[in-house]
C-alpha cells in the first residue's frame, strides 16, 4: 500500500481497529501497482480460496516493478457439457439461465459473481476482469438442449451472472447467436444488462418483443460519471444506459431499470433519481437490489472503498452490516437482496413511494411460453472429443 493511501488514516479509517488491520494487511502483500491495473476495478489480486498457496507481492530489491507488463484483457475458449444452467432459489423468478462468458470486463468493484472464478483456479479480483472465457458452443448447445423431447419452455435469464453484452461481446457475439437461437424457436428470454451494446439487437429483440417474448433490463447504479467510472470501470456511462432505455422503449421492447447494487451512504441517495431518469426514458418496469457481500467480495469491495472514499468507509460499513446481522453479508434466502432492519426497511418504503409516485411496476409483465417451437435438431451435432 503507498504512502498516500495511508496519509490521515486514523482520521478517516474505521473505529473498528480490526477491520483497518484487516485491509492493511490485506493490501500490503497484494496490491497491484495502478500503471498495471489502470481502467480496472480491483486493486488486488489475491489466491483463489481452493488454491494450496497465497501469492504474494513483493519488491525483491532488483527494481523490476517497472518491467512488468500491465493487466491486459485474454480470453479463452471454454467448451461447457450444456448451455443452459438450472437453479432452485426462492430469490429469484427464474429456473434457468445461460451465461455466454466467465468473468466480466466491467469491472465492477461489488459484483457478486467475483467469487466463481475460484472454480477455474484464478482471483476473484484482478483475474475476473482481465482473465475471461468465451463459449463459442452455447447457441448450438441451446438448440440441442431445446430439441430434446419434453423439454418445456419457461423464462430464460440472461445476464443474472456475468454480463453479456460485456466488451468482448463486439468480437465473439455469443449473445446474439444466443437470441437467433431463442428467436427462431419462440422462446421467451429476460435480459438483465449495464451496457449500451444491447442496442445493437434491437432487430432480434423487435422480434420477440412482437410475440411478448422478451423484456430488457438495464442496470443503472449511479448518475455520477465520476462514481461509475470508479466503481464499474468499463461499463457504459450512466447516460448510455439511459439511452439504451430509451432506444429499447421506442422500438416497442419492454424495458426496466435494475437500481443495483444500492450501496448505504454511497449512492443509495441517488434512488428516486434513478428511477426518475429511467422512468423518463420510457422504462417500464423497476428493481433494485441491497449491495451484497459474498466471499471473496468483502476484502475487494472493503480495499476499494478505503483507496477511494477512506472519510466514508466507517459509515459505509457500519451500515451494510446493520442490514446484514452485524457481519458483512448474510446468504439466508430472503434477506440477502434486499437486507434486513430499519435501514433496509428504509430503502425499501423510498423505492415502493416512488414506484407509485412515477408509475412504475415491479415485474408486471409477463412472457409467453406457449409459443415454443422445438428446433428440428438438424446441423447441432457437436464432438464428443
Amino acid at each position: 500500500m503507498n504512502k498516500q493511501s495511508l496519509a490521515g488514516q486514523d482520521a478517516f479509517a474505521p473505529a473498528n481497529t480490526a477491520d483497518v488491520a484487516d485491509a492493511m494487511i490485506t493490501a500490503s502483500g497484494l496490491r497491484i501497482e495502478i500503471d498495471r491495473r489502470r481502467g480496472r476495478g480491483a486493486g488486488l489480486n489475491p489466491s483463489g480460496r481452493f488454491e494450496p498457496v497465497q501469492r504474494e507481492v513483493f519488491d525483491d530489491g532488483w527494481q523490476t516493478w517497472e518491467e512488468l507488463p500491465p493487466f491486459k484483457t485474454d480470453v479463452q475458449v471454454e467448451k461447457p457439457r450444456t448451455a443452459i444452467t438450472r437453479n432452485a432459489s426462492p430469490d429469484i423468478p427464474f429456473d434457468r439461465s445461460i451465461n455466454p462468458y466467465r468473468g466480466c470486463e466491467h469491472g465492477c468493484i461489488y459484483c457478486f459473481a467475483r467469487p466463481t472464478h475460484a472454480y477455474m483456479g484464478l482471483s476473484a479480483g484482478l483475474d475476473f476482469e482481465s482473465k475471461l472465457f468465451a463459449k463459442p458452443d452455447a447457441p448450438k448447445l441451446l438448440e440441442r438442449e431445446l430439441a430434446k423431447p419434453g423439454y418445456k419452455a419457461r423464462v430464460i435469464a440472461i445476464g443474472t451472472n456475468t454480463d453479456p453484452y460485456q466488451p468482448i461481446e463486439k468480437e465473439w457475439r455469443i449473445m446474439r447467436q444466443t437470441l437467433e437461437v431463442l428467436n427462431k424457436a419462440s422462446h421467451p428470454v429476460s435480459i438483465v444488462t449495464k451496457s449500451a451494446l444491447v442496442m445493437r439487437d434491437i432487430d432480434i429483440l423487435k422480434e420477440l418483443a412482437s410475440r411478448n417474448l422478451v423484456r430488457v433490463s438495464l442496470s443503472v447504479t449511479t448518475l455520477d460519471r465520476k462514481l461509475a467510472r470508479t466503481m464499474e470501470p468499463r461499463a457504459a456511462t450512466p447516460t448510455r444506459r439511459l439511452e439504451a432505455i430509451q432506444a429499447l422503449s421506442e422500438a416497442g421492447i419492454p424495458t426496466s431499470v435494475m437500481a443495483a447494487p444500492m450501496i448505504p451512504a454511497l449512492n443509495d441517495h441517488e434512488l428516486e433519481r434513478i428511477l426518475e431518469a429511467a422512468k423518463a426514458a420510457g422504462a417500464q418496469e423497476a428493481g433494485y437490489v441491497i449491495l451484497r457481500l459474498p466471499l471473496e467480495v468483502s476484502p475487494l469491495f472493503r480495499d476499494w472503498l478505503l483507496q477511494n472514499y477512506p472519510h466514508r468507509y466507517q459509515h459505509v460499513m457500519s451500515l451494510v452490516r446493520s442490514m446484514r446481522g452485524g457481519k458483512d453479508y448474510d446468504a439466508e434466502f430472503g434477506k440477502r437482496m434486499k437486507g434486513a432492519g430499519p435501514y433496509a426497511w428504509q430503502i425499501s418504503r423510498r423505492f415502493e413511494l416512488a414506484v407509485k409516485r412515477l408509475g412504475l411496476t415491479r415485474r408486471s409483465i409477463q412472457l409467453r411460453d406457449d409459443l415454443f417451437v422445438p428446433p428440428d435438431g438438424s446441423g447441432v451435432q457437436l464432438s464428443l472429443l
